[in-house]
């Protein structure tokens, strides 16, 4: 049997992406076979087929860090049944490493991550570790539980392990067009915090209030983003900064922060380099936190905490598979707010 998949051939735009027809995967002891039925774009989707540098992989290799289905087989007596809905949680740790050992899989140093080390969702099949999925939530679809896979568990370490982020606080979140940063937004709304989010774009402000934005920022460029913070915090700034960004904002980013305040990064859309701004960080005594993806336990609680608040991923568009080339496009421009979502055709 044969399913379809999306495969980059080398690397470029998307003339190296193709729709190929390819064998279903064999499925191992301790995994389970999944019949993929949706996926969803992340920014390292583009990052791979546009060069991929510094990350380990070979060609061709089939896309995809998101995904969710319905399990087809798995071993007997294993959690999970044929039948079973599942989302699939994107990495493939050793379970062996020192970081693994001390529950930091998501630093594990020998550990795999589909569409990077190993071939991706976007696929009809795929097989994954039992303990790298999670039950799909009732209340959402598959292209919505297929978002939790990335963007919703980054935003989720960001905001509950790393910044600690609690009721009452104020967070400040940068871009939130972006599902990265659209996911913190309802995430840090749900706990109880103030959110004031920024974005170039007035529609997506106005559209972000409905996902639980406080106040809302219109970067105009300048000193416009911080100058409104300041009025909006009665010049005492916000106690977490979200954001993934990089060097465009941070010098903007390190002065909203009240002394003591925490910063979370996960990107650097605009640039990895930027001032460090020492003297701030060290008077003010202010925390910056790197963080990406989250680990297999944080998988289950973010779900579960979804499940409580009955919060739900907004996706902005969804493609078929046979349509990857449009969907690819769509996210370079930058132009969605929330996610984008893909339908797998089998």
């Amino acid at each position: 049997m044969t399913m379809l998949a999306a495969r980059i051939h080398g690397h470029g735009g998307n003339e190296v992406l193709r729709i190929d027809e390819l064998p279903i995967p064999e499925r191992q002891p301790g995994e389970a076979l999944i019949r993929v039925i949706a996926g969803g774009l992340n920014r390292v989707d583009l990052y791979m087929r546009n060069s991929g540098a510094g990350i380990t992989h070979r060609l061709p290799i089939i896309l995809g860090l998101d995904g969710a289905g319905i399990v087809e087989e798995a071993d007997a007596g294993a959690r999970f049944r044929a039948g079973d809905q599942v989302v699939i949680y994107p990495g493939q740790p050793c379970g062996s490493c020192e970081f693994c050992v001390k529950g930091e899989e998501v630093l594990c140093t020998r550990g795999k991550i589909f569409g990077e080390q190993v071939d991706g969702t976007f696929a009809g099949f795929v097989c994954a570790p039992e303990g790298s999925l999670v039950v799909k939530p009732r209340s959402l679809d598959f292209v919505q539980g297929a978002a939790l896979s990335v963007a919703w568990l980054t935003a989720w370490r960001m905001i509950k392990t790393k910044a600690r982020l609690q009721p009452g606080e104020t967070a400040l979140v940068f871009g939130v067009g972006g599902s990265v940063s659209l996911a913190a937004t309802q995430i840090a709304s749900a706990i109880g915090a103030r959110t004031i989010v920024t974005s170039r774009d007035p529609t997506k402000l106005e559209r972000a209030t409905m996902f639980g934005a406080a106040e809302t920022v219109h970067d105009q460029g300048g000193a416009s983003v911080l100058d409104r913070v300041m009025e909006l915090t009665a010049k005492r700034g916000v106690d977490v900064v979200i954001e993934n960004v990089g060097k465009a904002v941070w010098p903007t980013a390190m002065k909203a922060l009240v002394r003591g305040g925490r910063l979370v990064t996960c990107g650097a859309t605009t640039g990895d380099d930027p001032s460090a701004d020492l003297r701030r960080l060290f008077i003010r005594q202010l925390t910056v936190f790197g963080s990406t993806l989250g680990t297999r336990a944080e998988f289950a609680d973010m779900v579960a905490f979804i499940a409580e608040k009955s919060l739900a991923p907004h996706i902005d568009e969804t493609f078929s598979l046979a349509d990857i080339h449009t969907a690819m496009d769509q996210l370079e421009s930058g132009r969605q707010f929330g996610k984008i979502g893909l339908t797998i055709d089998g």
